[in-house]
């Protein structure tokens, strides 16, 4: 692990050779693997977990590889719902870690190049019968790309990370598009201009294209139960189990993808289908952690993330008071996220997580006329005892990070 944190000081390197260096390094396991690719902005780790549950329930062996972790590493690399043990992570980091200098590669390689190779190495090792793949950043250039996938899903295109994936969606979309394989249907949440990338994109590759509101649809029964119609069928009251309407959205895709699978030879049953979204659990996405006061814990940290969690908290606790602990990365847009999500809180603390990439709090301070201010998330998480009641709802939201040091830390505060 601190060979691992060490990398983090390479930063992001876009690009494929890295990853394809270390992975000719290995025998390139991910050559002998089936993969399933989620990219999008918001959502791709939760569809990728609710996909996942869903071949799970169907009986196969599914690895599933996210990032960023909440907590611990292990987080990351799992194969039906069981984490990577610590001796595998240090096996198999060794292994690579000693082809790579054995091979005297001589390229700088980033963090998620490395643990990228580590997810192949083990799902390869642990015989997976297919592994569902998330996105780190973008598509075209990440370390993800360069599998070849019998699926490929884009949840939806906004701006985020537009310094290094464009300011604009179409150029966003572009780079989110990049996954897409010759041939391999895509399956896409996307709108407007962003869609139409998508499309084109998939015209040239001569991909069957599946588009939320097209070609599959759902509809909104009750809370966290939709309908869910395609080819014909509709599929009457699934229970989501995650909360949330955009979870419904999300939901919409990975059962999409399920159908898609069935088609193609999967042992894929209906009950199967209902059972996997039923068992969904995804941690830090309107995560509820205590009662009384009542602690929410969600990792949005673009605009279109923070308006979702501004809908759920709307709609579900519109008679409490909100306490709000807020830190973010000062390379989002905060100005219009701040703007959208100080109205809703009673009570403000800002706080920073312990990464360089945090912005100052005292700088977050400027956007509210009154609030609290803390050097970190203990601090935080302590102001936010003394200042909440019991009927009160404490929401912790901004950025992964902030949502991750919170729930390592509430059970010794609260």
């Amino acid at each position: 692990m601190e060979y691992l944190t060490g990398l983090e000081d390479t930063g992001i390197i876009f690009g494929l050779d890295n990853i394809t260096s270390i992975l000719n390094a290995i025998g390139n396991p991910h050559e002998r693997l089936r993969f399933i690719h989620v990219a999008g902005t918001n959502g791709k780790g939760s569809v990728a977990t609710m996909l996942s549950s869903i071949l799970e329930d169907a009986g196969y062996r599914v690895g599933k590889y996210t990032s960023p972790h909440l907590i611990r590493f292990n987080e990351r690399i799992v194969i039906n719902k069981k984490e990577i043990g610590d001796a595998d992570i240090y096996e198999i980091g060794c292994y690579i870690k000693e082809c790579i200098e054995r091979q005297n590669i001589g390229k700088r390689f980033s963090y998620f190049d490395f643990t990228t190779a580590m997810a192949f190495e083990y799902f390869y090792r642990m015989k997976v019968d297919v592994a569902v793949i998330e996105v780190g950043l973008g598509g075209r250039l990440d370390s993800t790309n360069v599998i070849n996938p019998i699926l490929c899903i884009i949840t939806n295109i906004a701006k985020d990370h537009m310094d290094y994936l464009g300011s604009n969606l179409e150029d966003i979309a572009k780079e989110k598009a990049g996954i897409i394989k010759r041939g391999i249907p895509v399956i896409t949440g996307a709108k407007g201009v962003a869609l139409d990338v998508i499309e084109k994109k998939a015209m040239e590759l001569k991909c069957p294209i599946f588009r939320e509101g097209h070609e599959f649809s759902f509809k909104k029964i009750k809370e966290q139960t939709i309908d869910f119609s395609f080819k014909g069928r509709t599929y009457k009251d699934l229970f989501v189990s995650l909360y949330g309407n955009h979870q419904l959205f999300n939901a919409s895709l990975a059962i999409c993808g399920a159908i898609l699978l069935k088609e193609k030879g999967f042992n894929i049953s209906d009950g199967a289908l209902y059972g996997g979204l039923a068992k969904t659990e995804w941690a830090g996405r309107l995560e509820t952690v205590k009662k009384r006061p009542e602690i929410i814990l969600d990792g949005a940290h673009n605009l279109h993330a923070i308006e979702a969690v501004i809908t759920f908290i709307r709609d579900y606790y519109k008679d409490k008071n909100i306490v709000l602990i807020f830190g973010i990365m000062a390379d989002k847009e905060y100005e219009g996220i701040l703007k959208e999500i100080i109205p809703l809180a009673h009570k403000v603390i800002f706080t920073k997580a312990n990464t360089k990439r945090a912005l100052s709090p005292y700088k977050l301070a400027n956007f509210a006329e009154k609030c609290y201010i803390t050097d970190n998330v203990f601090d935080a998480l302590k102001t936010a005892k003394d200042i909440a009641y019991e009927d009160d709802v404490i929401l912790i939201t901004g950025s992964l990070y902030i949502v991750g040091e919170a729930k390592k830390l509430i059970d010794e505060i609260f």
